[in-house]
């Protein structure tokens, strides 16, 4: 899947990845290959991004939506200031 994780600033991540765990505003879930068309809205966490390589990087954020169309994932994120 192509994954992009844009703040107003600047874009955190851009790649592939093969598994995703979002912060969901009533609970986490996941998205993989061929995840249905969502969109949603995201609370304050971490969102864990796995890798082809099964490398895996996590991005801490307050707020943010997430689209997922077409095995293509959106992330427009408020970073956390940790």
């Amino acid at each position: 899947m192509q994954l992009q994780v844009i703040t107003p600033d600047k874009t955190l991540f851009e790649g592939t990845a093969k598994i995703v765990q979002l912060p969901g505003d009533i609970g986490s879930f996941e998205l993989m290959e061929n995840h249905a068309p969502i969109i949603s809205t995201l609370g304050k966490g971490k969102i864990k991004i796995v890798g082809n390589d099964n490398q895996t990087e996590w991005i801490e954020i307050k707020s943010g939506v997430v689209e997922v169309l077409k095995n293509k994932i959106i992330i427009l994120a408020e970073p956390s200031l940790n």
